[in-house]
């Protein structure tokens, strides 16, 4: 049975104006997102309502993505603020053809189709490939950090997550005592509702147990990385597993730091530094941009808040993107890391990555122990590599300024890492699209 949509009819004849295509100037962002679109392949969008059902006619997906990306490329991201654009802005009622979405609705299309605008991200990537606007000859990879929609006051330290647990283990079993009291009892306190308040307090408790085991399985697997056991009684260990000479850890294994933080709002944003000083809960947002015309071919979200390990899966992203890989890959000092440069030894990509003060000619670096690091430094010093990694820069630099100056993205709307990816995708879809509006070429 095939799906029945409400109308939708971008060239509809109206008395006045004439037609919707009349209210906007020719060469708009509006229409170079709406015949883009038009271009590409929305079969994944129309998939999910293909079994149909009861309930109302859905709005047609070209409609809603066309203006969701509008929405996105003009910095208006709440549901709400779209919803109301629908109604006072000339060209999102272009775009929509006069059809109206309420927030909710539009949060709900978001949210449900996170992965189809992601493939939408990689649909453009290949047209822009065949435009002649990508060229994959130097990427330049950058991260930067955006806030994730996590309350600071929604947060608790592992401390005070014993301390709240042991309180409200308490307070239940004092109000199941007093849950036990006789009728006359209760006639004293007909106002407390026993039941309610019990259940209050173990809702509270299991979101911190919850919390509290996420964060010392988080503490496991970074004590393991680090060579550490169950069991080692404290003392650093060598690879035979003979207690070194050095002193011994302050924690015991997989306990987290008193001072270590989880989000009650979104548990898998982490506390990351901000530029400027202090620290929130964020994300770390990557981008590979590549130097033909700024366009972001690859687009990832990291919970880690180094960048020295995302390298490989940033390389892999735009492979998989593009169909093929970069000859040079650029990227500042954050990303240094002697093992990812021995991973990345027979990738067949050029690495052009920044040592800080190891980069110095005169700083000697253990060849034997850090070979790569080494190699780094002296294509570091030569000619040819200062060339390639002045670009850096005005490569890698400017996306990530635009959608934080010029789009106005610095918090995320979702929340959780699949969800937040998904959006990082479509802004930069978005972007990409503003972008490429304003070539000749296109």
């Amino acid at each position: 049975m095939s799906t029945s949509y409400r109308p939708y009819e971008p060239s509809q004849q109206r008395l006045l104006p004439e037609a919707l295509q009349d209210w906007l100037p020719e060469g708009h962002l509006a229409y170079f997102i709406s015949d883009t679109l038009d271009g590409l392949d929305l079969s994944a969008f129309h998939a999910r309502y293909a079994k149909g059902g009861a309930g109302n006619q859905p709005f047609h997906p070209l409609m809603m993505v066309k203006v969701l990306l509008y929405a996105y490329a003009t910095g208006v991201f709440s549901s709400r603020k779209i919803a109301r654009k629908l109604h006072e802005d000339v060209a999102f009622r272009v775009l929509a053809a006069e059809n109206y979405p309420a927030h909710r609705t539009i949060s709900d299309f978001r949210a449900l189709h996170l992965s189809e605008l992601s493939g939408l991200f990689v649909q453009v990537l290949k047209l822009a490939r065949e435009l002649g606007l990508i060229k994959l000859g130097t990427v330049a990879i950058d991260g930067t950090k955006l806030k994730a929609n996590a309350s600071r006051h929604k947060a608790m330290s592992y401390e005070r997550m014993l301390q709240a647990e042991a309180e409200l283990n308490a307070q239940i079993k004092a109000l199941l005592d007093k849950a036990e009291c006789t009728d006359e009892a209760e006639r004293h306190e007909p106002e407390l509702d026993l039941p309610a308040e019990i259940k209050r307090r173990e809702d509270r408790l299991q979101a911190i147990v919850e919390a509290k085991a996420r964060l010392e399985a988080r503490q496991r697997e970074a004590d393991a990385a680090r060579g550490r056991r169950e069991g080692d009684d404290r003392k650093a260990r060598d690879k035979a597993g003979k207690p070194t000479k050095g002193r011994p850890y302050k924690r015991e294994f997989g306990v987290p730091e008193a001072s270590d933080q989880e989000s009650f709002t979104d548990s898998d944003s982490r506390i990351m530094k901000r530029a400027g000083g202090g620290f929130d809960y964020s994300y770390n947002a990557q981008t590979a941009v590549d130097e033909t015309a700024h366009l972001i071919v690859a687009a990832e979200v990291s919970q880690e808040a180094a960048d020295s390990g995302e390298l490989p899966g940033m390389l892999a992203a735009i492979k998989a993107n593009v169909g093929e890989s970069p000859v040079r890959a650029v990227a500042d000092a954050g990303y240094r890391n002697e093992a990812v440069f021995e991973q990345l030894n027979q990738s067949g990509v050029e690495l052009i990555v920044a040592l800080g003060r190891e980069g110095k000619a005169q700083v000697q670096i253990d060849a034997a122990r850090r070979p790569r690091t080494v190699a780094m430094q002296e294509k570091l010093t030569s000619e040819a590599g200062q060339t390639a990694y002045r670009k850096r820069k005005w490569i890698a630099e400017p996306p990530n300024g635009w959608i934080k100056a010029v789009l106005g993205f610095r918090q995320f709307s979702l929340r959780g890492l699949e969800k937040v990816r998904g959006e990082f995708k479509l802004v930069c879809l978005a972007l990409n699209l503003r972008r490429m509006a304003t070539m000749p070429t296109v």
